[in-house]
């Protein structure tokens, strides 16, 4: 029998188990799926906003991976510092796939960013999605103007979040606490900020549109930022995704305004490089215009505009963080590997595999994790015929409960969901996630009582 360890539950770790589980060339397969949080999903749960429950609703395709009886789901078990040595997990395990995604943000690395209200979208993202790492929860606290730098699928999210009313997100699984301060928030001013033109910005034409048809608030854009870009002039030539967001943003410039409450204004061709103080917070991010430098990139043209912001988030990518006891490439924020295999000094280490934005950087959808988990574990099968050859000490859930850790199990998860359910039930609400460690933990204990 091979037994696997796939570290992380998110996408890429449930579809590294499904490949396992589905593949015929090795009887007898068990992966055991461990997590640091107690609950299953990773950015699924975590990360997609709250008000899109189609794309939320793909934890019921990883929800029937991790219920197959070969699977089994330890949440609650850090890997590393504090937690379950990379070295033992190896000890433990034929094999071990490490898909712990890209977990912090990229900075701007200008003046003024750790001001007061200055924040990045991750943790933005982590408070209003009730993870329960999130200590924050003043984001929007006197804010009337925000500007959102970035111009990814992550910063029209959170655009629309701080244009959303109660209405709306009240029927979503979002915590109350966020739900009670984004209700009662006074931001009538949103600015989505990118340094290059429209035809470059990396979201897709479905997030873009979905903030023309925000209740109360209205989007505004400059046609004559827009025309900087020659490729809005004439789009003729870009491929479908970028035609159709300009095509988007040209029908924005051409509509009367009609003086909504909210406005969210796409911006172009700024790039910041200052956070402005008032009164010991951000007040304003200064801007330098940019202009297209005839490579695909910009260039700067000395002349500046300051966007009065009390609330900036930033959105300009995630980084993949080194995990004690992997090799790490800190250049490109990933682990070395070959199709998938760890490379330790440039040679292949046995029974270490890598899967998801920790494989490959923060790149694609969701969806870009099965090929990239189905190649990694292509990788371990052709291997298995060696690794299974190795004695086991028996089996990994005992070892680790010997050590004094206290896994999360399946059942512990749907304790975990009942208990949402119920304080969902007593706010006049549906599922309401519980948004810190002990109120979760202190759920999935009630699963062996």
């Amino acid at each position: 029998m091979l037994h696997v360890a796939v570290i992380g539950s998110g996408p890429s770790g449930v579809y590294s188990a499904q490949s396992l589980v589905q593949q015929n060339q090795v009887p007898g397969v068990r992966v055991d799926v461990l997590d640091r949080l107690p609950c299953p999903y990773g950015l699924v749960r975590y990360g997609v906003a709250p008000d899109h429950e189609k794309i939320k609703s793909l934890q019921n395709n990883l929800r029937a991976v991790l219920e197959d009886e070969r699977v089994r789901f330890l949440g609650g078990v850090q890997v590393g510092p504090d937690g379950v040595p990379v070295a033992r997990l190896r000890e433990l395990y034929h094999a071990v796939v490490y898909c712990v995604g890209a977990a912090t943000d990229r900075h701007l690395g200008v003046p003024g960013e750790e001001l007061p209200g200055s924040w990045s979208a991750t943790e933005f993202v982590s408070w209003y999605s009730a993870h329960p790492d999130s200590v924050a929860d003043e984001f929007i606290l006197g804010a009337r103007s925000a500007v959102v730098i970035g111009v990814g699928n992550v910063a029209v999210d959170v655009t629309r979040m701080l244009a959303r009313g109660a209405a709306e997100l009240s029927p979503t699984d979002m915590p109350q606490a966020a739900l009670t301060a984004l209700a009662a928030s006074g931001v009538t001013e949103i600015s989505m900020v990118g340094r290059r033109g429209p035809s470059q910005a990396r979201f897709t034409t479905k997030e873009l549109r979905e903030l023309g048809g925000l209740p109360d608030t209205e989007v505004v854009v400059d046609p004559e930022e827009l025309a900087l870009d020659p490729a809005y002039l004439d789009p003729s030539d870009l491929p479908a995704a970028p035609r159709r967001n300009v095509e988007v943003l040209r029908g924005w410039a051409c509509a009367a305004p009609h003086g909504r409450p909210r406005r969210i204004r796409p911006r172009f061709f700024l790039r910041p490089v200052e956070l402005l103080a008032d009164g010991g917070r951000v007040g304003a991010v200064r801007f330098e215009r940019t202009v297209p430098d005839g490579q695909g990139g910009v260039t700067g043209t000395g002349r500046y505009e300051d966007i009065e912001a009390q609330l900036v988030l930033r959105s300009v990518g995630y980084r993949g963080v080194p995990l004690e006891g992997l090799p790490f490439d800190a250049g490109h924020g990933t682990v070395p590997h070959l199709a998938g295999r760890i490379l330790r000094d440039g040679a292949i280490s046995p029974g270490e595999y890598v899967a998801g934005w920790i494989k490959r950087g923060p790149t694609g959808v969701i969806g870009t994790n099965r090929p990239c988990a189905k190649e990694t574990v292509t990788s371990l099968l052709e291997d298995a015929p060696v690794l299974v050859r190795r004695d086991l000490p028996g089996d990994p859930l005992a070892a680790l409960r010997a050590e004094g850790l206290r896994p999360v199990e399946w059942a512990g998860w749907q304790a975990i969901e009942r208990a949402e359910a119920q304080l969902g039930a007593s706010l006049g609400r549906g599922v309401v996630k519980l948004p810190d460690w002990e109120s979760l933990l202190t759920a999935a204990r009630t699963a062996g009582s």
